[in-house]
């Protein structure tokens, strides 16, 4: 059985925000309570991260999330990456290296960020002095592997820096990060009918670089999948009123949201 876990259902501001509060979004309902995004995959025997926000490692607390056999980035803005540090955690837990993997793109940004934290397999691991990050750099519509999960990064489209999506096993599970759009040679990737796809909705209207409600009503009705779940949820998404806007096959993520293929 493969269970997903969304750490934060949030996006960058988090709910409520400092500056504009809860938005539009109803304070008695707990849903409505968002840390910024990052998401667990244990697949059995491999056990993934995707992105680290800034609020990863209270989700990785509240699920008693000790062991990492790799972690992905979908891009570089720090609501996605900035609670890189906290992975030294794992180090000290494992009592080894980490393998991160990412598009050249936001491996540079990472590099260029956090260049303390990245080592290689030929170092020796002290990781009680020191963070210790291998970085994978992997390429759009190129499958790798972490174990025995197969995991093709797809191409992201309109987002204000370059954004990566994730398939996994063919498209047992998909998850898209922030974007406008899928890359047509991405979309192919996806090979099977997912039994769950992942879409961010930061804002339900139209955005320069976010796609809207429609949108994404849009794209599940095209890729079909089994289930998908909305996450990246801002202010103005309250958690009701989206649920009540969505296909039926549809749901809307909250912290520590656990979901069971």
């Amino acid at each position: 059985m493969t269970k997903v876990i969304i750490l934060g259902a949030g996006a960058a501001p988090g709910v409520p925000s400092l500056s504009n509060g809860w938005g539009e979004c109803n304070p008695d309902n707990p849903k409505n309570r968002r840390r910024r995004t990052s998401t667990y995959y244990d697949f059995g025997e491999t056990k993934i991260l995707l992105d680290t926000s800034p609020d990863m490692l209270w989700g990785m607390k509240d699920n008693n999330i000790r062991r990492l056999d790799g972690v992905l980035y979908s891009h570089a803005h720090a609501d996605h990456l900035h609670g890189i540090d906290d992975l030294r955690e794992i180090n000290r837990i494992q009592e080894n290296g980490l393998d991160i993997y990412a598009v050249q793109e936001t491996m540079t940004v990472i590099a260029e960020r956090f260049s303390y934290l990245l080592a290689s397999k030929e170092k020796d691991c002290n990781v009680m002095a020191r963070p210790y990050l291998i970085p994978n750099v992997v390429e759009h519509n190129k499958p790798f592997y972490i174990k025995d999960v197969k995991i093709c990064p797809i191409r992201l489209i309109g987002h204000n820096v370059p954004s990566t999506g994730y398939v996994f096993n063919d498209g047992e599970v998909v998850h898209i990060a922030d974007f406008r759009s899928i890359d047509k040679i991405g979309l192919e990737q996806i090979k099977i009918r997912p039994k769950l796809l992942i879409l961010p909705l930061t804002t339900p209207y139209i955005h320069p670089y976010h796609a809207c409600l429609e949108e994404l009503m849009n794209i599940i009705a095209h890729i079909k999948p089994e289930k998908a779940v909305l996450n990246h949820l801002a202010s103005e998404c309250d958690y009701d009123e989206i649920m009540n806007a969505t296909l039926d096959n549809t749901y809307v993520a909250y912290d520590n949201m656990l979901i069971e293929l």
